[in-house]
């Protein structure tokens, strides 16, 4: 067995990643404070064709350095959209027809292995701040609340990990 090299791998160009069909899904930070959390989300966002990313708040926004750093370009291949207020945001993909998800752990939260996202629907999947989480308007706003299940002693994941499990999560079930 042998390590393939990146120009073994076919990846899209900048060109053909911008012109593809994209997963219909939409991500939304809901004041995420670390760039390397973004860079993180803007990565994975783009190794599953994610349509857009919706930077609320106080979360960092492109060009920055420390996004730079784990994006790895993935900032200049996902489109993305600022907004100074999470529930501006939301308000805006409900009216284009979204289905508003947060990743949250809240009561009447359906666990991902139980949820089955539909093909002919459009998903904005909240992820929250660091300590605080999703917002409470924005669970309260949601049409669905999901948790990550977990099964050791520690309460939450780093919304990168989190944004990673949920996006691939996504894109599979789509891909059946």
């Amino acid at each position: 067995m042998r390590k393939l090299k990146n120009n073994e791998l076919n990846r899209l160009n900048l060109q053909e990643f911008k012109t593809s069909q994209k997963t219909p899904l939409v991500i939304v930070l809901d004041n995420v404070r670390s760039a390397h959390n973004v860079g993180s989300v803007f990565r994975t966002s783009d190794a599953f064709l994610v349509e857009k990313i919706c930077l609320c708040g106080i979360t960092p926004t492109p060009p920055h350095k420390e996004i730079r750093k784990t994006a790895l370009g993935a900032s200049e291949s996902v489109n993305w959209q600022y907004y100074a207020n999470s529930m501006e945001c939301i308000q805006e993909l409900k009216t284009c027809g979204y289905h508003i998800i947060s990743i949250e752990q809240a009561d009447k939260a359906i666990m991902l292995y139980d949820f089955n996202p539909k093909k002919n629907m459009k998903y904005a999947l909240v992820l929250g701040n660091e300590v605080k989480g999703v917002d409470q308007s924005i669970v309260s706003a949601s049409n669905t609340v999901i948790e990550i299940p977990q099964y050791g002693t520690k309460h939450s994941l780093n919304i990168s990990v989190s944004s990673g499990v949920v996006i691939w999560d996504f894109f599979q079930k789509l891909q059946v």
